[in-house]
């Protein structure tokens, strides 16, 4: 694909995504660059102004940022990259402090969630986190002299020259750029039910893969335990720390509810029906959740919730160091597209929004040290072509990997039109153990010889890489 240079649109940095991360980084790149952010859809329709969950850090008397990283880790099973725990639980205590600054308020106090050892939790609206910081950061964007915000504009393929990601192509342009940020937003919409906005099909990996760029653990993906079991709307974790109980189809309570998420979520498909009682907690701390609940024909104040898992977080993306940096000089990736091994095999309770924040102004301030490119003439781009996701393959991926998965049901996926549904079945065959989220029955012990990361580039199969 050739497209004729816009020479006006020449930034410093151009990010895609409208989410915390995208956000973020460009307010943090905007003190000393001209900054484009391009999303398909309208600021409020990313996966961030979703999330219900709060923001994880060690702002508590009795905490402390290593027993966060001590916490993440455990529930990273032994995949979580050390260094980039030690700068996501270190660096949190500062990106709170920084969006009070920017004007989120914070309800009082701090919440338990599961895998936790401290009440730890910042939320803000209850459970309105994820809108509440991405309106702030929205707005703060918007008024920024030196930001351009693009919205319903679609990235179609990156930019390259001489070896390097200098930019973007999208629907309507050419976007020259010293250094392109990818903060599109996972891929856990390719399931069938999940608790994700239908736009978060992983176009930013393939985006950055069409183009060179590596990728990895696309086998782990997180299923949140506590979805309606109606629409998959998701029952944030927020419920159970403050005292909601997980009852069997008898009435009976059958699990520990802050117990890491992999574990609740199976306990949960083990039963031929599971309910959230909300009876015990306080629930006008939630009203926007409550008044949803209450729309969709339940009373919560009456009786248990009927709730089932759903597909959530997906934790592999594209390959990353702690800068951000992708293995594609000038491309750069934070947020739920990125991987940098932060959360292993089963993201912590609320690191996400977490490393949003962190990793996407690392990234944004990294990409500012790369060098001026061609701003003008025809160069080449990889394209991002249609790639259809139909109900019949985001059933199959539920059913064949999904919560628990084996050869015979992952080999079915291979054959799969959308390429990135191919990847991940690849990568799911590849690791022939059971850890974290990656549940297979077939092989159901961790081996710790597989105690890495499964790295895919383009044209070769998965190599398991460590990380330290």
């Amino acid at each position: 694909m050739r497209r004729k240079l816009d020479i006006r649109s020449n930034y410093d940095l151009v990010i895609v995504g409208g989410g915390v991360a995208g956000l973020h980084a460009a307010l943090a790149a905007a003190g000393e660059a001209r900054v484009l952010v391009v999303a398909k859809g309208p600021l409020r329709s990313s996966n961030s102004y979703a999330a219900q969950g709060g923001v994880a850090a060690a702002v508590g008397s009795d905490d402390d940022p290593s027993l966060h990283a001590a916490d993440t880790l455990a529930a990273g099973r032994g995949l979580c990259r050390p260094t980039a725990v030690q700068v996501l639980t270190e660096e949190a205590p500062d990106r709170i402090a920084e969006l009070t600054v920017l004007g989120v308020e914070f309800d009082e106090g701090l919440a338990l969630e599961g895998g936790h050892s401290r009440s730890r939790v910042v939320h803000a609206g209850g459970a309105e986190t994820g809108r509440l910081i991405a309106d702030v950061l929205a707005e703060r964007v918007r008024e920024h002299p030196r930001i351009d915000v693009a919205e319903g504009e679609r990235a179609l393929g990156l930019r390259l020259v001489d070896g390097r990601c200098a930019g973007l192509v999208t629907d309507r342009r050419t976007v020259a750029a010293r250094a392109t940020l990818l903060a599109t937003g996972g891929y856990a919409a390719l399931w069938e039910r999940t608790t994700n906005p239908p736009g978060a099909l992983g176009e930013g990996l393939m985006l950055a893969y069409r183009a060179g760029a590596a990728l990895a653990d696309l086998e782990l993906v997180q299923f949140h335990p506590t979805a309606l079991l109606d629409d998959g709307f998701l029952l944030s974790e927020a419920l159970r720390g403050a005292g909601a109980l997980l009852l069997d189809e008898e009435g009976e309570r059958f699990t520990d509810e802050l117990a890491p998420r992999d574990v609740v979520a199976r306990a949960i498909a083990a039963r031929e029906g599971a309910q959230l009682d909300l009876r015990g907690i306080e629930r006008g701390r939630y009203p926007a959740l409550i008044a949803t609940l209450e729309r969709a024909g339940y009373d919560p104040a009456r009786e248990p919730i009927p709730v089932a898992p759903a597909s959530h977080y997906s934790i592999g993306g594209i390959v990353t160091g702690l800068d951000g940096e992708t293995t594609l000089p000038g491309l750069y990736a934070a947020g739920e597209c990125a991987c940098t091994g932060v959360h292993g095999a089963n993201r912590l309770a609320s690191n996400s929004l977490l490393e949003c924040l962190v990793f996407g102004r690392r990234a944004a301030l990294a990409a500012l040290e790369e060098p001026e490119t061609a701003a003008a003439g025809d160069e080449p781009c990889v394209p991002q072509p249609e790639q259809p996701v139909t109900p019949e393959l985001r059933r199959a991926l539920w059913l064949e990997a999904g919560l628990i998965r084996n050869a015979e049901g992952l080999a079915q996926l291979l054959d799969a039109p959308v390429p990135l549904a191919h990847l991940i079945a690849e990568s799911a065959l590849a690791r022939t153990e059971s850890r974290g989220v990656h549940f297979r029955e077939d092989y159901p012990a961790e081996d710790d010889s597989l105690a890495g990361h499964f790295v895919l580039r383009p044209g070769a199969a998965p190599e398991l890489e460590r990380w330290s």
